[in-house]
């Protein structure tokens, strides 16, 4: 299991040595958190941030936007270079030209789903996909109750992946921990999003070690 911590949850008065902090403790990508409140009723970080964290991190970025207007967004984070950026299929009306775009930027794409939106949403979308973000909580906060719905989303999920031969790999983010870390790698999730567990345990080591099942 991969784990990306989110740096929502992070300590921004002190953010450049948080940063270091999870790198050093074997994290496996930054995982930041773009909402606009619109989209989301919460508004985070700008591309001011994002820079700041690209140039404090040795490990690759995984940008999740939480946007309206996400091609305007792409083009905004594209320059940090990040491994991965994720849309809202709730908020796209044209997906595949959104991933070919990001594609032209070098970067990875990856489709988000809500809690309440089904993996059939993206079956037409998975052979250009590297990635699909299932969320356990809905999206805007961090601290939140992990929905235990998505375990059968991820495993509807791996199946269609798997009977089309794909290598799409599935994210899950929202209220990830150490009780729940082994059920979600039974049904089949490559990479765990971690915020408030990580960023409030004493050791972010520790903590993402535990999460490496």
């Amino acid at each position: 299991m991969k784990v990306a911590p989110s740096i929502l949850s992070a300590n921004f008065g002190k953010l450049d040595e948080e940063i270091r902090a999870i790198c050093e403790a074997d994290c496996d990508f930054i995982h930041i958190d773009v909402m606009d409140g619109h989209f989301v009723p919460n508004h985070t970080i700008g591309p001011v941030v994002v820079e700041a964290v690209a140039k404090a991190s040795t490990k690759p970025l995984d940008i999740h936007l939480m946007v309206q207007n996400n091609s305007f967004f792409v083009d905004m984070f594209a320059k940090f270079n990040p491994q991965y950026i994720s849309f809202h299929i709730e908020e796209e009306k044209h997906p595949h030209r959104l991933i070919q775009k990001i594609k032209d930027y070098g970067i990875k794409p990856a489709i988000v789903l809500n809690p309440h939106t089904p993996p059939s949403s993206v079956e037409y979308l998975l052979e250009d996909l590297d990635m699909v973000l299932l969320m356990s909580v809905n999206p805007g906060f961090g601290g939140q109750k992990f929905i235990s719905s998505v375990l059968k989303k991820a495993e509807v999920l791996k199946k269609m992946i798997n009977e089309n031969s794909l290598k799409t790999l599935i994210e899950v983010d929202g209220g990830v921990n150490d009780k729940n870390i082994k059920d979600l790698k039974e049904v089949g999730v490559d990479i765990v999003v971690a915020g408030s567990y990580v960023f409030s345990n004493s050791s972010y080591k520790n903590a993402i070690s535990s999460l490496k099942v």
